[in-house]
């Protein structure tokens, strides 16, 4: 399919890039990126929380006492 298209100046960097980098012509270096994006879109990376064991119980029926015991008293 031929059409025109009007790039933003990043988005002409990127593809000039990627043309002097891999040495193809516009329409191939287009698509390539094109694809990218695309695949970028549909599969986001999960957030996945980060835990440890701290190895210590904390009796959290006082939070003031809790946050003490955490920061310490001066930490206020």
């Amino acid at each position: 399919m031929r059409t025109t298209v009007e790039l933003d100046d990043d988005t002409a960097k990127a593809l000039a890039q990627l043309r002097n980098e891999s040495g193809m012509g516009v329409s191939e270096a287009v698509n390539c990126l094109l694809r990218r994006g695309l695949l970028a879109e549909t599969s986001p990376k999960p957030f996945v929380q980060q835990t440890r064991r701290l190895g210590i119980r904390i009796d959290v029926t006082n939070v003031a006492e809790a946050v003490d015991f955490l920061e310490g008293h001066q930490a206020r």
